[in-house]
């Protein structure tokens, strides 16, 4: 799979009152199947969503297709890292969560496990690769998840929301993010290529290939969060797509931010578990901060053609030229949903810090955090708007260098014109001597019925009819005034020689008027007097 499902915004959240419904169709369907689940609901975990959401029908499941695009094949591996109460970082080991194989064997092993209580753990993040729809169902039933999480992570569909809000309990959070990260090129996501050679399309959700080895993709952040007062959770989806990011990557970064001096300081001084969802969102900063090295370079690269002297390939330049440039655009777009999301996160406090003291401290530790990142994406920006402009350069300089090419090629055509006009030149008087010789009038060849005078009668009618016929069917002449009929062309001579005549009317009718123009006509006519007198 080289390129994404575009996104469905409309079924991005739970604000929306009909998910994944189409009206024409399913709408009385829907309906009469909600009552039937609330009159015989299940609460095992095999029954989730329905069980748990009436509105989540069979129907919209199916449509969302939340378990049809889980993985079908191999076990789903899911890795864990707990944060204790006095801010360190452990790999749970002891539950056996620090890399747990969920096949089907293994199904009611991984249920007790999530049922089991734990202590002195303030959050406890779960990184799950490989997701099967059994621990979909799992997951969404232990934690009591609104299906939107899973619908809109397997659909790609940005989002961010609050939901079961309990003041002094807790409530859930979702972030959907989307993101770019660089890789190197591996075969299997090889652009489709034109019969010319090229991609035929611009598709800017596919895979970007640059100059050397490198390729920018379109990567996802799906972040759910349970806050509670004693233990919280955060779960994570990962998509099963060659080069995305895998639960066990970012099981490994999240590890090592607890080695952080910085970050274990937060966590010591305050107790939310959200700063662990925002340390998540940094992974995704760093991703964009190394595609925008490698894009930097590509810009470069292709400014670095257009320089050359050899424009050869200037067309196919412009192409990448355009296609890098909209890739940008939809680059700008991921920005401002990213910082969307950090800003989400700041304005979104944890309803299950109670005392005035803590609530004081998270809030001025969040908004610091948070405005470091903000002030990061600000930059990540700017970048992007200025590797637009200087695309936007670039492909104004090669459109100039096509143009002065073309202007080049139209000088070198003029002048093999101008060569074959001269050779015309030369040759028109001897054509136009053999002519006249060649005509049988009584003046050249005596006993003709035609004479000269004949000849040049007919000569004339037929220019004038030319020229007017020409003038006629000319809409855009410079004879014609703006919005003439068929009919006010076809008697051009009579309004043009009449425009004339107007025209000379009214100059001399000045002329007459004008006071400034008699005296230098007594002076004209006093100085010829005395050149006549002096005669």
């Amino acid at each position: 799979m080289s390129s994404l499902p575009a996104p469905i915004y409309r079924h991005a959240a739970p604000s929306g009152p009909w998910p994944w419904v189409d009206f024409d169709t399913d709408f009385l369907s829907t309906t009469s199947e909600i009552s039937i689940i609330h009159d015989g609901g299940s609460t095992v975990w095999s029954g989730y969503p329905q069980t748990h959401f009436g509105n989540w029908t069979s129907i919209p499941v199916e449509r969302s297709k939340m378990l049809t695009q889980c993985a079908q094949k191999g076990p789903c591996v899911v890795y864990g890292i707990d944060v204790m109460d006095n801010g360190q970082f452990k790999i749970p080991h002891e539950q056996g969560l620090d890399r747990f194989e969920v096949s089907q064997e293994k199904e009611e092993e991984f249920w007790s496990k999530l049922n089991d209580k734990v202590e002195n753990v303030r959050v406890r993040a779960l990184f799950v690769d490989n997701l099967t729809a059994p621990v979909l169902k799992m997951l969404g039933t232990r934690y009591n998840i609104e299906p939107f999480f899973f619908s809109s992570s397997t659909n790609w569909i940005p989002s961010r929301y609050q939901e079961e809000v309990q003041h002094g309990k807790g409530d859930h959070i979702t972030v959907t993010l989307p993101f770019i990260r660089t890789m190197g090129k591996e075969k299997h996501i090889t652009p489709p290529c034109s019969p010319l050679g090229r991609k035929s399309t611009i598709d800017v959700l596919a895979p970007l290939h640059l100059h050397g080895e490198h390729v920018l993709l379109i990567d996802l952040l799906a972040i759910h969060m349970i806050r509670a007062t004693y233990s919280s959770t955060i779960i994570t989806y990962h998509p099963s797509l060659p080069g995305r990011t895998t639960a066990k990557r970012l099981h490994q970064v999240m590890a090592r931010a607890g080695r952080s001096v910085y970050w274990n300081k937060i966590f010591e001084a305050s107790g939310d578990p959200t700063f662990f969802f925002l340390a998540i969102l940094w992974y995704a900063l760093y991703a964009w901060d190394e595609a925008f090295e490698v894009l930097y370079l590509r810009i470069k690269h292709l400014e670095g053609i257009l320089n050359d002297s050899d424009l050869a390939h200037t067309a196919d330049l412009n192409h990448k030229l355009h296609s890098l440039q909209a890739h940008l655009l939809h680059y700008q777009t991921l920005l401002h949903d990213f910082e969307k999301s950090v800003a989400f996160v700041r304005d979104t406090p944890n309803p299950a810090i109670k005392s005035s003291d803590d609530r004081n401290t998270t809030n001025q530790l969040m908004q610091r955090e948070c405005k470091n990142l903000l002030s990061e994406i600000n930059r990540l920006q700017r970048k992007c708007l200025m590797f637009i402009n200087r695309l936007k350069n670039a492909t104004e300089l090669a459109f100039a260098t096509v143009n002065i090419e073309d202007t080049q090629a139209s000088l070198r055509d003029s002048a093999a014109m101008k060569q074959i006009s001269y050779l015309t030149m030369v040759f028109l008087p001897a054509s136009f001597t053999a002519s006249i010789f060649g005509m049988n009038v009584a003046e050249i060849n005596p006993g003709s019925l035609e004479t000269v005078a004949r000849y040049v009668e007919v000569t004339l009618l037929l220019t004038f009819v030319t020229t007017w016929v020409v003038i006629a069917f000319q809409p855009y002449s410079s004879i014609h005034k703006s919005g003439d009929g068929v009919w006010q062309r076809a008697a051009w001579p009579v309004f043009f020689f009449r425009r004339k005549f107007a025209r000379y009317y009214r100059q001399n009718s000045s002329r007459e008027n004008n006071p400034s123009w008699r005296p230098s006509r007594r002076r004209d006519q006093s100085s010829t007097m005395r050149f006549e007198d002096a005669v």
